[in-house]
């Protein structure tokens, strides 16, 4: 069976502020351009727990084509995202309700996922932070936004 691995960043400039979000998809045990796809985006007057959430139901849906039942992992680099997906109304529901609502039943398509956090100095994370950055910046000239990440960047993804 086929196992995924996923990576997601978000950050956001002053709350409310530009954010961007980010995320890598990649087949384990693949290589080569089919195995690895991702995207970024970013809005205005957005939160920090916006785009968390949003770097998080991007990457979540992005394995459509899979059967639900894949073993998935999930590595972000937001130190809060875990704690806030196990309660019910904590500060990232409050605070945003539909990329809330939207992030929960992401998850509750995805029955067999493995959270773990990723290292602040992890060499993905200056990836995904730079394409997350690439997305505030675009917003902020473009309004919201999403776009894949090109395959020839995607290959040079240190995941």
């Amino acid at each position: 069976m086929v196992a995924v691995t996923l990576w997601i960043a978000s950050l956001c400039r002053a709350e409310p502020g530009y954010g961007g979000w980010s995320y890598v998809r990649r087949l384990d045990g693949e290589s080569g351009p089919e195995a690895i796809k991702g995207a970024a985006g970013g809005e205005r007057r957005t939160s920090a727990a916006k785009m968390s959430l949003t770097a998080l139901t991007e990457a979540l849906q992005s394995p459509s084509d899979l059967p639900k039942d894949t073993p998935m992992t999930l590595r972000f680099a937001d130190p809060d995202l875990a704690g806030q997906l196990v309660a019910s109304d904590g500060a990232y529901a409050t605070a945003e309700p539909e990329a809330w609502a939207a992030a929960r039943a992401a998850l509750a398509a995805r029955p067999v996922l493995e959270l773990i956090p990723a290292s602040p100095s992890a060499p993905a994370n200056g990836f995904l932070n730079a394409w997350a950055e690439f997305g505030l910046d675009t917003a902020k000239s473009r309004g919201s936004f999403k776009a894949a990440i090109p395959k020839p960047n995607l290959l040079k993804f240190p995941g």
